[in-house]
């Protein structure tokens, strides 16, 4: 009876496909005039240019998309903004990416990649103002409505002020992969429940034999 274990394939696939696709569709007009409405009130929201973003959840197409973000921290150590502790920028700001990194991966989102700049701008014409950054790194969204509730979301809000603290100047914008040569994640979860249950079903066989 070791064929049994294939029906839990795609019993598991299914669990991982409801939570990392997007089964809402695209944001609606109320949606996104009530999403405004409390991003206006929040106090971080200065950083965020109100249009831009409104612009881009009336947009929205249902798909998922990633997050690039250019990062330079402050350099040296800096002041904890609660407890006044001098620490370094890399250990504040993991007090941020903590609880971020759980929140996103809660609405099926994930990093895909982090890089660190090891040298000046190779490439470089009508960017005379284009300053430079020590950090670039992408996150995956499954849907622009998780990132505004992301964005309102009371427990994460507690952990925006590390991120102010320890980011000297950044600049994030939305992008959609046209070309990547890594597995994504819906066929490798795929091919490893494949693998897996191959395994299994052959371990079984060498067992009664």
């Amino acid at each position: 009876m070791a064929w049994k274990i294939w029906i839990w394939v795609p019993v598991l696939y299914a669990v991982f496909s409801a939570w990392y696709f997007n089964w809402q569709g695209p944001l609606g007009v109320d949606e996104v005039t009530k999403l405004m409405l409390d991003f206006d009130k929040l106090e971080g929201s200065k950083h965020t240019d109100a249009a831009t973003f409104r612009k881009f959840l009336e947009e929205d197409d249902g798909g998922e998309f990633v997050m690039l973000n250019l990062v330079q921290l402050h350099a040296g150590e800096i002041a904890h903004p609660l407890t006044g502790e001098a620490m370094s920028a890399s250990d504040l700001i993991g007090e941020y990416f903590g609880p971020f990194a759980v929140s996103l991966f809660k609405r099926g989102g994930h990093p895909v990649f982090q890089a660190k700049t090891i040298g000046g701008n190779i490439d470089s014409w009508n960017a005379d103002h284009n300053v430079g950054f020590g950090t670039t790194a992408m996150m995956r969204y499954k849907s622009r409505r998780d990132i505004a509730e992301l964005v309102l979301d009371p427990a994460f809000a507690d952990a925006h002020i590390y991120k102010l603290a320890a980011i000297d100047r950044t600049i994030s914008y939305p992008t959609h992969i046209m070309m990547s040569t890594a597995l994504q994640p819906p066929i490798a979860v795929l091919v490893g429940l494949l693998l897996l249950a191959s395994l299994v079903q052959n371990l079984s066989f060498l067992i009664r034999t």
